[in-house]
């Protein structure tokens, strides 16, 4: 019943969604608390910003934007990002949507934390001659990422799936592969469900590990 299998790389489409879910959410990470860091601000012109690219990425859908780095930055722009092959340009491309699109809710997760650290923390570290670059990465950024290890794992786990748009600009992960086996077998429900156990494989353990961590380093109030 699963011989069809030998004949596709399942182990290899899986590993580019894992590579394509890492990049993206170390990227995401660092952009989102960029944004964070802007929305909080009090420099008008940082806060406008951050608070518009999060209000009209969030509203954009992810295909779009997936599909806009390849037609809009590469063959219109030329933008290859330091790549020389249509498949790493592709990969490369598609980890830049996501880091784009996912960075938005990092950014309103993170937020989220930063609200929780009381505000007298914050009023003391002013008095005491602390900068605003200082007050946010030295008391209040190690609180808040320790408050919404939660929320974060619910963003990397739904950026893991939506690493399945990437196929549609030609991305050979999990999602491309599945529907090249559909179209090529007659085996429908079991393709699906090898595809669903997969990506359970990749999520659930990652869910209850972070979830976990969070228990763990939890801020007690």
């Amino acid at each position: 019943m699963f011989d069809f299998l030998d004949r596709y790389d399942l182990l290899g489409a899986f590993w580019v969604t894992v590579q394509l879910t890492f990049y993206s959410a170390v990227g995401a990470l660092i952009w989102g608390t960029a944004l964070a860091a802007m929305r909080v601000s009090p420099v008008p012109l940082m806060r406008g910003f951050g608070t518009a690219y999060v209000n009209v990425v969030r509203n954009i859908p992810l295909t779009v934007i997936i599909v806009f780095t390849s037609l809009g930055l590469f063959q219109t722009l030329g933008v290859t990002l330091g790549a020389s092959t249509f498949k790493t340009i592709d990969f490369r491309l598609a980890v830049l949507g996501l880091i784009a699109y996912t960075s938005a809710f990092v950014c309103e997760a993170l937020r989220s934390g930063i609200n929780t650290v009381p505000v007298g923390q914050t009023e003391a570290a002013r008095a005491i001659g602390l900068r605003f670059s200082q007050v946010l990465t030295l008391i209040v950024l190690p609180q808040a990422f320790r408050s919404v290890v939660g929320p974060l794992t619910n963003v990397l786990i739904a950026l893991t799936k939506n690493t399945t748009v990437a196929a549609a600009i030609g991305v050979a992960e999990a999602a491309a592969l599945m529907r090249v086996m559909i179209e090529n077998e007659a085996q429908l429900i079991l393709i699906s469900a090898i595809f669903a156990f997969g990506f359970i494989c990749l999520t659930l353990p990652t869910g209850l590990f972070l979830g976990w961590v969070g228990k763990k380093v939890s801020v007690r109030r």
